[in-house]
């Protein structure tokens, strides 16, 4: 494993440990047994580094979502969705501590958008690609004409980040209660007119 790997490993596991706004450079090079100057010979700052911990250590929701296009014909609807689904709710669940202190530290949240910009990435992207995803399928007319392919979209995704929200706030001991995956996506086919 590379340095730069394990100062990654180490950030995400301090991250999801501390919050964002409690992390350190110390406290990550302690936790990566290295000194805090080998994390500035491989990443520019402390917002860079949280930038690619998000990218590189939780890439299975962006690499499912840049993969919607070609399971469109693919599957059923529903169970495109509800593995979309799947992979939403663990992801939010991952990064909501991270997502809340970024928004109790405006440089860091400025930062982080800037780093973003720079990669053309952000959250906008996972509503982007679902939307896309029901569109193409509304297309091969496996979706009916009178769905809202963007309003569906952000609804399902607004719903796996509440959901995300919900399970934090009861706290990690608490079995998760309420709808999963496969009833969020069920919903959302059959409220949305999903299902052709």
């Amino acid at each position: 494993m590379t340095t730069r790997d394990r100062i990654l490993d180490a950030a995400a596991e301090v991250i999801g440990r501390l919050g964002l706004a409690k992390t350190t450079t110390r406290e990550i090079a302690r936790v990566a047994g290295f000194a805090e100057a080998t994390i500035y010979k491989n990443f520019r700052d402390k917002e860079d580094l949280v930038t690619r911990v998000q990218l590189e250590r939780m890439p299975s929701f962006f690499r499912l979502v840049q993969g919607l296009p070609g399971r469109v014909g693919q599957g059923t609807v529903l169970g495109n969705l509800t593995e979309f689904t799947e992979a939403a709710l663990e992801h939010y669940r991952q990064t909501f501590p991270m997502a809340a202190s970024l928004f109790a530290e405006p440089r860091l949240l400025a930062a982080q958008r800037e780093a973003l910009r720079k990669v053309n990435g952000g959250p906008h992207l996972a509503n982007d690609g679902l939307a896309a995803y029901l569109r193409a399928e509304q297309e091969q007319g496996r979706i009916g004409p009178e769905a809202q392919p963007d309003a569906a979209a952000a609804l399902l995704i607004g719903a796996c980040f509440q959901r995300a929200f919900l399970d934090h706030f009861a706290g990690v001991d608490v079995a998760p209660a309420g709808p999963g995956a496969a009833d969020l996506a069920r919903a959302a086919v059959e409220g949305f007119g999903l299902a052709s």
